[in-house]
């Protein structure tokens, strides 16, 4: 039996919070964020309205503790796999950029960075958290291994921080075009989509003249 199904007596306490994330990402995509009331999310998480302020405060709140899930996580993880392989940094660099374009190929994980990039000229604040929890990390990430394969000569001097941008921005772009915009994917792999992408980064469109 799905978790979905188990009455009610038959649920965890530890797994309310998670019920009602999972609640709340449904009708935030279905509905939108503003539309949404705390008594749909406690709805379709059958529970009542006061269990959801059990856990969370507000909306807001909520969308919060969606990123901290879904997403923060994918950030860390890129820095992390970052800073252990500054020694390989254009390895690690194609490595990372492959996950991360795995990850934003995915509409499941891309329904939380959407969500927030709707809401964030009305709430600045998510915005900001969105900001420091995540593309901060995931540009740090990149910056960190370019500044390294600057400092070994890897890579000529750049600014690492313009550098990291120039890498990501792209393939947010691109997850923007296939999750906002309905565009066409194309027929790359998200692997290979990274592969060509670091290609130009790193050689430019110029033709070789040797």
């Amino acid at each position: 039996m799905s978790l979905a199904r188990k009455p009610k007596w038959r649920r965890r306490a530890e797994d309310r919070p998670d019920e009602i994330l999972d609640a709340a990402l449904e009708e935030f995509t279905e509905r939108g964020f503003d539309a949404t009331r705390v008594e749909d999310v406690a709805a379709r998480a059958e529970i009542s309205k006061a269990g959801v302020y059990l856990y969370f405060t507000s909306k807001e709140e909520i969308l919060r503790a969606l990123i901290e899930r879904e997403i923060a996580p994918v950030a860390r993880k890129m820095r992390e796999l970052a800073d252990a392989g500054l020694d390989d940094p254009l390895g690690t660099l194609g490595a990372i950029a492959a996950g991360f374009a795995a990850v934003t190929s995915n509409p499941t994980v891309f329904a939380v960075p959407r969500l927030v990039i709707s809401v964030s000229g009305r709430f600045p604040e998510i915005g900001e958290y969105y900001r420091v929890h995540v593309v901060e990390e995931a540009l740090g990430a990149f910056a960190a291994l370019i500044r390294a394969g600057v400092e070994q000569g890897v890579f000529r001097d750049v600014d690492p921080i313009a550098a990291a941008r120039a890498v990501a921005g792209p393939m947010m772009l691109h997850a923007m075009w296939m999750h906002v915009l309905g565009g066409d994917p194309g027929k790359k792999t998200p692997m290979e989509r990274a592969a060509a992408h670091i290609d130009l980064v790193l050689n430019g469109l110029a033709a070789d003249e040797s």
